[in-house]
């Protein structure tokens, strides 16, 4: 499946957008993970810890395979004298803890080189959303802002807050990351304010975010945009060393389906594009929002189902999906 392209594929300054991704799996050891990476790409290899290592690749960037467990990964910086201690962690962890290699970003004219790397972790042994019936692990897409102002960024969440219930289905998101706390949608009553009442400065679209999102767990997590633009802000809220602030949004929706041989990073790509595209479109956009509010009921609110299968034939007409 080829990636489709952004509607806006520059930044203002003119370069390309960029994208990073996080693959989350089971099934693999450190050596195997890195050996696949070796396979696709040329790089040099560096072993930072017992729990994080990197591949850098000239023509790319720099990959990191790390075990996704921040206490863990402090304990292994630390212990040198704790080498056993730290490889019993790491290896109990693996039962439940998913392995995680995060992307450099990269330009659309690159993505296709994602399909080799996928597909040399598949061969290696990479299992997904459904290797562990306790744990939810998933694909995580950091896409580059094309402008960083108030009225992109409102943009982008009034799509998302529009578009949330459509996503869950089209991503056809595993049950167990459904009741896990990671992937969280945004809350009905901050939608509804959101699009009623869009804020009308950046310092209040932060403001009223935290105040009903103050937590990385989102499908959409914001909290690494918004400490990019304001680091105090932010941290006056919810002070956690694991927000990095960067310029890019936090997609935290999609399964890992890695072990599935005809699955490739273009899939969850092609559905976050959805997004993009009316994100991008403000007529399209003001058109939803206002039928989405007039759907709107007191008490019930907006019946989900309903809204979904309006939404699917609405973005079939403009031939989005």
């Amino acid at each position: 499946m080829s990636y489709r392209s952004l509607p806006l594929e520059h930044r203002a300054n003119g370069e390309a957008r960029r994208v990073g991704f996080e693959l989350e799996f089971t099934g693999m050891d450190f050596d195997s993970a890195a050996r696949a990476l070796q396979q696709s790409l040329t790089g040099e290899l560096t072993k930072q810890s017992e729990v994080e290592w990197t591949f850098n690749a000239p023509e790319f960037g720099k990959f990191k395979i790390e075990l996704d467990w921040t206490a863990l990964k402090n304990t292994a910086d630390n212990g040198k004298d704790e080498q056993q201690w730290i490889t019993f962690l790491r290896d109990s962890a693996a039962l439940v803890v998913p392995l995680e290699v995060v992307f450099p970003p990269l330009r659309f004219d690159q993505l296709s080189y994602c399909d080799t790397i996928v597909g040399n972790l598949r061969k290696a042994g990479a299992q997904g959303t459904e290797g562990s019936p306790i744990a939810a692990y998933g694909v995580h897409i950091n896409t580059e802002l094309a402008v960083l102002d108030l009225s992109t960024v409102l943009n982008y969440l009034r799509a998302f807050c529009l578009l949330q219930w459509w996503l869950v289905k089209a991503h056809s998101v595993d049950m167990t990351r459904r009741i896990s706390p990671y992937v969280d949608l945004y809350p009905e009553k901050y939608v509804r304010n959101l699009l009623s009442k869009p804020p009308q400065s950046m310092d209040k679209l932060i403001d009223d975010y935290l105040e009903h999102n103050a937590t990385r767990n989102r499908a959409l997590d914001m909290l690494p945009l918004f400490s990019a633009i304001d680091t105090e802000r932010v941290k006056a809220v919810i002070d956690d060393e694991r927000i990095g602030a960067r310029e890019t949004f936090h997609y935290r929706l999609p399964n890992c389906e890695i072990d599935r041989p005809d699955w490739y990073l273009s899939e969850p790509w092609n559905i976050w594009t959805v997004l993009e595209n009316l994100a991008s479109d403000t007529q399209a956009l003001n058109e939803l929002t206002e039928n989405y509010l007039d759907r709107h009921r007191l008490i019930l609110g907006v019946k989900r189902t309903k809204w979904v299968k309006y939404l699917q034939q609405w973005l079939q007409d403009r031939e989005w999906v």
